[in-house]
């Protein structure tokens, strides 16, 4: 094995372990109000286009280290729009504006 693979092969693991954390952590408390809607959306766009360049290269390390991107991606996507319905509920009626001025005790 040579030393430009080895070092994509370690590095790409570095990469891939480093995300473990975020991901379980999301995982575990379903609190993905850090991330928005439209960066993860763009994100799984990107990883689906630079797939085209990835998957044109020799197979290596850049193929695993792209697909777990594409699969971490897609899943912090996924539970963005399971868990953030549920993690947002309100959990009492909202008052009206116009209700909230009339027993406002200045009036």
């Amino acid at each position: 094995m040579n030393v430009s693979v080895l070092a994509g092969t370690v590095s790409s693991i570095l990469f891939a372990v480093s995300y473990l954390p975020m991901l379980l952590k999301a995982l575990r408390t379903r609190d993905l109000d850090s991330y928005s809607l439209g960066y993860l959306a763009l994100s799984n766009v990107a990883n689906a286009v630079h797939s085209v360049y990835v998957f044109s290269l020799p197979p290596g390390p850049i193929w695993l280290l792209h697909c777990f991107y594409a699969a971490a991606s897609a899943l912090l996507l996924i539970w963005f729009l399971q868990f953030h319905s549920v993690h947002n509920r309100p959990t009492a009626p909202a008052t009206s504006r116009r209700n909230h001025h009339e027993h406002h005790p200045s009036n």
